[in-house]
């Protein structure tokens, strides 16, 4: 069945794509990228792939050519008359901007959704989506992948004494007891505000962190403001050690001097962004998701369902 799959990789990831391919056993499609001089590029799919199903694997992280080249891929490809054509988001950028929080600012997040559904676009697969809700802005049918499992299998090879999961904010409490219900432990939340973009302040952290190893699970690792002061903040309150699981290592600023200077034992990235030209502080592991794309694809591709892999 895996006959009529094509994957074809943009370029803001192609790592994580040779190793979604490699898990499916076959190769991805080749793709050409023509830069001009004056900043603009084209794209052509060098094979042909009409009447297939095909995704095309590119996260949406700046610079915003990222973007382009994914929209770009889809409307190709439905030109060239690809059966189905899936939008494979590793990241799906923007996705903080989901509402109103200020007068006067845009749902940048919803554009986002507009643009891949308008290239053409039947159906989109993510990971981690900064809030679950974002899934309702897609005029198109979506797969909202959870790296839960992945960090599950990590944290099963090592041996974390008396762990409690923390929630870095109220938003991130659903997904973190999951992951906690799945390890049968306990669950703790900090309570924080942001006076401005980019910024937090730890008011409090609810719940018993006294000598336990603390988990913080999140999202996404930004500036590593949040992720650095709860750190702290357990460690403050008599924590026996910290490792952190983020599924999106983007890393800006003085992000990897906050991580190195911090209390944080390991940190834990998925490969949704390609952290190959970063020199990453020897305390970040970056756990793989190839299998997990792989088998989304796979399965959607063969008309399966795909719950089996929120377990």
């Amino acid at each position: 069945m895996l006959g009529s799959i094509r994957l074809i990789s943009g370029r803001s990831n192609s790592p994580l794509a040779e190793r979604i391919a490699r898990y499916l056993g076959i190769n991805l499609t080749q793709a050409e990228f023509t830069d001009f001089m004056d900043g603009e590029f084209r794209v052509q799919i060098k094979e042909n792939v009409r009447g297939s199903d095909v995704f095309v694997i590119q996260s949406t992280n700046p610079p915003a050519e990222n973007l382009l080249e994914l929209l770009m891929l889809i409307e190709t490809a439905k030109r060239a008359s690809a059966e189905t054509v899936t939008a494979i988001v590793p990241y799906y950028g923007y996705g903080r901007q989901d509402r109103k929080d200020r007068p006067r600012v845009g749902i940048t997040a919803k554009l986002m959704a507009n643009l891949i559904s308008v290239a053409g676009a039947d159906r989109i697969v993510t990971l981690d989506l900064h809030a679950p809700q974002l899934q309702g802005f897609f005029d198109i049918p979506s797969d909202h992948l959870f790296a839960n499992p992945v960090f599950f299998e990590r944290i099963e090879t090592i041996h974390l004494d008396d762990p409690v999961l923390l929630a870095p904010d109220i938003g991130s409490v659903k997904m973190v007891r999951s992951f906690a219900r799945k390890l049968h432990c306990g669950l703790a939340i900090v309570d924080k505000r942001r006076p401005d973009y980019n910024k937090s302040e730890i008011l409090n952290v609810i719940g018993d962190v006294s000598n336990k190893t603390v988990i913080i699970r999140d999202d996404m690792c930004d500036t590593a403001g949040t992720l650095t002061d709860a750190a702290q903040a357990v460690m403050d309150r008599g924590a026996k050690k910290v490792v952190a699981c983020c599924t999106h290592g983007l890393f800006s600023g003085k992000a990897l001097d906050r991580i190195d200077q911090s209390p944080i034992n390991e940190l834990w990235v998925t490969d949704s962004l390609d952290l190959g030209k970063l020199q990453l502080s020897s305390k970040i592991k970056i756990i793989p998701t190839a299998q997990l794309f792989g088998e989304a694809i796979r399965r959607i591709s063969n008309k399966e369902s795909i719950s089996i892999l929120f377990d």
